[in-house]
This record gives structure tokens, sequence and C-alpha cells, in this order.
């Protein structure tokens, strides 16, 4: 018996480029989608969701150490409103994403990626996207 489950679609939101990851069907690895200029955003999105059936989308909300809000989250937040008038039926989950620049910077430095390929902020920003859905999916397991 084969349960049919929706890909999730989360982002590592930011003012200039936004990093995107995605599920498997089954919701149990998160995989590097892309990354895109935020001002293309949108257009993105509805592409993907075009040719992909997605159950659900998971934003990084940044945080503070002390847990409260960082300047870019007006900015988060703005972006989720859009999304949930964009689309209403799919559910939005957030997800603290306080050390996933740093998580994905170590990712890379221990998957062997050049120092110069390091600097490249899409691959990180893609990595966070990465990680904040491996944290979405593990919470959700647990």
């Amino acid at each position: 018996m084969q349960n049919d489950m929706g890909r999730v679609l989360a982002f590592d939101f930011g003012t200039k480029r936004t990093g995107i990851a995605v599920t498997d069907e089954e919701q149990k690895i998160a995989f590097p989608l892309d990354t895109a200029p935020t001002h293309t955003l949108f257009d993105y999105i509805r592409a993907y969701l075009s040719n992909h059936e997605v159950e659900r989308f998971v934003v990084g909300e940044p945080k503070k150490l002390d847990n409260t809000s960082t300047d870019a989250t007006k900015y988060v937040d703005q972006f989720m409103k859009k999304l949930n008038k964009t689309y209403p039926d799919l559910p939005i989950d957030r997800i603290d994403e306080r050390f996933t620049s740093s998580l994905a910077f170590q990712s890379l430095i221990d998957s062997g990626v050049k120092k110069s390929e390091r600097r490249n902020k899409e691959l990180i920003d893609k990595a966070s996207a990465t990680i904040i859905l491996q944290s979405w999916i593990d919470a959700k397991s647990r």
C-alpha cells in the first residue's frame, strides 16, 4: 500500500536571495534545490508548483540567541503573509533557523567543498534551506 505524500518546499529567506530545499515524496530526506533572487521568488515557486506536487511550505525563522526577533524577522513575516495569501491551501510551518548558516558553512567544509567555492553565498543559502527542512523532518518524526 503506497502512501502518496507531497513534497515539502523549504525556504531560507533572504532580502537578496533565498535558498530553497525540497523533500523526497516520503518526506524523509531534505535535498538542496536552488537559490532564487528574492525578487523573482514567487515566479520560481509558481513554476515549481506547476510541475511538482507540494503539500506544505517550511520557512526558516530568524531569531537571536535569546529567542527574540532579528532585523530580518519582519521580511520573513511579509514573505509568509504573501505566501499564505498566494497559496491559501498550503500550510506553512516555521522553524527556528538560529544556527543554520553556521551549520551549513561547516557542512560544506566537512563535505570537502573548496574554500573558493565556500565563498559562494548561494551554496550556503541552499545548504541552510536544506538544514532547515531536515530539522523540520526530524522534529516531525520525534
